[in-house]
């Protein structure tokens, strides 16, 4: 492992998070909070000083392996949450350090999970930036700086994948440089594209770019502490089409701008995705019918709760911790689902399911005719060996953390409808579960050691659990 390069690759993260400070700042001043933009001023330009100092000496060798990008996405995301708290603490927002902690990750990894009692008691700068959190989390902070600056040539792509959600990671056009600014402005398109939609739809303008920047970066931070159950119905459907869209692979999305709009329908991911979106919010609208006045209502709050899950973005229009077993279960299993590969959503993703699916089909059916030969396809391609393996080994490695995290936060006594679904909420970035952190609830009552552990589940999540995973495995850190 080579900390030279890792330190420098950290600089840069630290300079950006200085320039991000900005944003909420001179929103600040035009919402009338000059000493809160203040704070946030201040530590953009430390953090800014801060990241030129470390990266004005280059390293010789800047040879960026697999372990160093793994190593360096993990750390960077820690180093940008225990810094990107620091404003919450500052203004008294969030006075615990801890908790501030817990929420600045939840809103870089796009979680949603929420330790605030009072939403609408934080400054409006803070919820900007709470919710801007969000939208700088969900395509990824290292893409946004590859799309900026060349740093590492072309050894980026080490980043790039460190980072990415799916199974793997493949580039639009052949520069990676390129393929970051393609998706940030399919990214930007779509967020602009949203905050449109709500205004014309009579939200005010704080609320549509902070939910946009929740809904788009699939995180869920709303700014009411009702989420987005006061708003009407036209606003949340328009949220509910915008989620889902975001929780689609960008890969669409290019081949909507390409004109190859007929390969989208091709794609395997989509298809199993929306299938599954459409046969889950029809399930559950019938289970939930007898619980409100009419079948627009009904089925509004069945594709929201089931947009807002499968895509784990978190927000909520009603309790459904209130929602029959059936309803409530299909919703847990959505949380474990997740969005696409190639998306800003959490979760294992549709297309791990797909191989795992097709994995289990293929070891049956050799049971029955053991000489034959098969493979594994997606998108009438064969689905390379590495990709089966990773896919196998994410699987077992997910399990053992939501168990192990489970056991560990059990601790504080809570049942086990709180526990189970406060880690599935975490792991999956989701935002709230059941019961104790049901879409009302939140998870302030947590002791300090149950949040670190659901910080980590948070990053682990977000960072598809192997760059985080790196940094516990002694043998990365030899020197090559």
């Amino acid at each position: 492992m080579d900390i030279a390069v890792i330190i420098y690759i950290l600089g840069y993260i630290i300079a950006f998070l200085g320039g991000f400070m900005f944003v909420p700042a001179t929103a600040g001043l035009f919402m009338g909070e000059a000493m809160i933009s203040l704070v946030y001023a201040c530590c953009g330009l430390i953090y800014i000083s801060g990241g030129i100092l470390i990266t004005f000496h280059k390293p010789k060798n800047m040879n960026l392996f697999s372990r160093e990008g793994a190593a360096a996405v993990a750390l960077g995301w820690i180093v940008l949450s225990l810094l990107g708290a620091v404003p919450f603490v500052i203004t008294g927002d969030i006075p615990s350090y801890v908790d501030a902690v817990f929420e600045t990750i939840s809103g870089f990894t796009t979680t949603g999970s929420s330790i605030l009692t009072n939403v609408e008691g934080l400054t409006k700068t803070s919820l900007f930036w709470r919710s801007f959190t969000h939208w700088v989390g969900g395509m990824g902070v290292f893409v946004f700086i590859i799309m900026i600056a060349p740093m590492m040539g072309g050894q980026n792509m080490n980043l790039m994948k460190a980072e990415s959600p799916g199974p793997d990671v493949g580039k639009f056009v052949p520069h990676v440089r390129d393929t970051a600014k393609i998706l940030y402005r399919l990214y930007l398109a779509i967020t602009v594209a949203e905050i449109i939609c709500l205004l014309l739809a009579g939200m005010p303008l704080f609320d549509s770019i902070t939910l946009t920047f929740g809904s788009v970066g699939t995180g869920g931070f709303g700014v009411k502490n009702d989420s987005c159950a006061s708003y009407t119905a036209l606003q949340q459907n328009i949220i509910t089409v915008f989620m889902i869209l975001s929780g689609i692979n960008y890969v669409a999305y290019f081949y909507l701008i390409t004109g190859k709009i007929k390969e989208i329908f091709k794609v395997e991911e989509i298809r199993w995705y929306l299938g599954i979106i459409l046969t889950s919010a029809v399930v559950i609208a019938v289970n939930i019918r007898s619980l409100y006045g009419s079948w627009e209502e009904t089925f509004r709050h069945s594709f929201f709760q089931v947009g807002t899950i499968i895509t784990t973005t978190g927000y909520a229009t009603t309790d459904f911790d209130l929602w029959p077993s059936l309803s409530k279960f299909i919703l847990v299993l959505l949380m474990i689902v997740g969005a696409c590969a190639g998306s800003t959503g959490g979760g294992m993703k549709v297309s791990r399911w797909i191989i795992l699916t097709k994995s289990a089909i293929k070891e049956l059916s050799l049971v029955v005719h053991p000489h034959a030969v098969k493979k594994i396809r997606m998108d009438n391609r064969a689905v390379p060996h590495n990709v089966l393996r990773s896919t196998n080994t994410y699987f077992v490695i997910y399990f053992m953390t939501l168990m192990a995290s489970v056991l560990l936060i059990s601790i504080d006594n809570f049942d086990f409808e709180t526990n189970f679904t406060a880690v599935a909420a975490t792991l999956n970035n989701i935002g709230p579960g059941l019961a104790k952190v049901g879409p009302t609830m939140n998870f302030f009552n947590f002791s300090a050691f149950s949040k670190v552990i659901m910080m980590f589940d948070m990053l682990a999540g977000r960072l598809e659990l192997f760059p985080i995973m790196i940094l516990f495995f002694p043998q990365a850190w030899r020197k090559h």
